[in-house]
């Protein structure tokens, strides 16, 4: 069954290339998408709001977190159109989506460890 949250191709083939890096990628995505919602909460410029998202969706597609970079880019392209609400809005669905795929990325973390 594909997960829509997190495309399990795009990790594993990260895994085979990272090999001993993986574990890092992984810790450095967290800790890059904590910063970046923080950034988004603390953003009140739609352009702020779009370069935050427009970087965090890169990061976001190249771990393969597939809901996570489709909001960032909704957020990036829409950023001026939308209203302060809809983009509050945005902003908490992009929190709540990185709430849902972060255990995926803390479970890989941790069987890299033991392998």
């Amino acid at each position: 069954m594909t997960d829509p949250h997190v495309d399990r191709e795009v990790l594993d083939t990260l895994r085979e290339v990272m090999e001993d890096g993986y574990t890092e990628l992984l810790e450095t995505f967290l800790a890059d998408s904590q910063s970046r919602l923080h950034e988004l909460q603390d953003s009140t410029s739609a352009k702020a709001l779009s370069d935050v998202a427009h970087s965090f969706k890169g990061s976001a597609s190249n771990m393969g977190a597939v809901r996570l970079a489709e909001l960032c880019q909704d957020l990036e392209s829409n950023a001026k159109d939308k209203s302060p609400e809809a983009l509050a809005q945005l902003v908490a669905d992009i929190h709540s989506e990185f709430a849902e795929v972060r255990p995926v990325y803390e479970s890989e973390k941790h069987h890299a460890h033991i392998h």
